[in-house]
């Protein structure tokens, strides 16, 4: 709540892998609250991150919770959505997915049709993939995983040490 007593939007940003279980994630824990808001839902489209930065920023001014289902691997991929969050007085919630190469690999085989990406772009993200920190802008963070149950369990990601 806001100082006037209005519910806060919130924008979700979920980041990881491909085959990482993001969108399983969404529909699970996230669906029945908060838009989803994916390039994979215009594939074809000219200029997805305008489109898709144009979603978010409606969503928001309307006063709704955005979930951001991409592989949003580093800071370069946080910044827009973040600061797009602030020009609307949402909190920032990241969703962190640590890496699990072969099960992601193995998740993404078991996919059909475009759904399924080459091996090359799970190796293409992990090279980009960032841990992110509350430094980066994220007002609360949390790392997801797979419950081995059909669902996720979810707690609060802990800050790593400064060496």
């Amino acid at each position: 709540m806001n100082e006037a007593g209005a519910a806060v939007p919130e924008l979700a940003i979920l980041i990881g892998l491909q085959g990482s279980g993001k969108s399983t994630f969404y529909q699970q824990a996230l669906s029945s609250t908060h838009v989803h808001v994916s390039k994979d839902n215009f594939p074809n489209a000219r200029r997805r991150q305008n489109r898709q930065m144009r979603l978010v920023e409606e969503a928001l001014a309307a006063g709704r919770n955005v979930a951001v289902d991409n592989t949003n691997p580093s800071p370069a991929e946080w910044r827009p959505l973040i600061e797009a969050a602030r020009r609307h007085g949402a909190r920032v919630v990241g969703y962190w997915f640590a890496p699990d190469v072969p099960g992601s690999l193995a998740r993404n085989a078991a996919r059909t049709g475009k759904t399924r990406v080459p091996d090359v772009g799970v190796f293409a993200t992990l090279k980009r993939l960032r841990r992110p920190g509350r430094s980066d802008g994220f007002d609360e963070l949390y790392v997801v995983r797979f419950d081995g149950e059909g669902g996720f369990d979810v707690q609060p990601l802990a800050e790593e040490a400064k060496e």
